[in-house]
């Protein structure tokens, strides 16, 4: 079984494929001036690209795990999720509050897709 990995850089790849599987590394926001809201909105964006990069899409996701550094942002980060997510393959999830290594940085999201 061969393994493909995306956009490698000096401590990781953006995304990996093997077999029928697709993994991506926790994607965080480049804007760090933006809301809860934009930075998620961007991140999702994200997400979408590389998933299609590597030949599939959200609707496919199977597991997310989402950190934000305050958890009473959870609920702002959830309505751009809710808007983003594929209503009927919604994958299993996880969301947290978690110090991230930027302080402006407010969401981290990591997820695995089928192909």
């Amino acid at each position: 079984m061969s393994i493909t990995r995306h956009e490698s850089g000096p401590i990781l790849s953006l995304a990996v494929e093997n077999g029928n599987t697709v993994y991506l590394a926790g994607i965080v926001p480049k804007n760090l001036k933006n809301d809860i809201k934009g930075q998620t909105a961007e991140v999702l964006a994200e997400i979408d690209r590389l998933l299609a990069k590597a030949g599939t899409s959200k609707s496919k996701v199977l597991a997310a795990n989402i950190w934000v550094t305050d958890i009473r942002n959870r609920a702002a980060m959830n309505e751009v999720w809710t808007a983003w997510a594929d209503p009927k393959n919604l994958p299993v999830r996880a969301c947290v509050e978690a110090k991230l290594a930027d302080p402006a940085c407010l969401v981290e999201i990591m997820v695995t897709a089928a192909k």
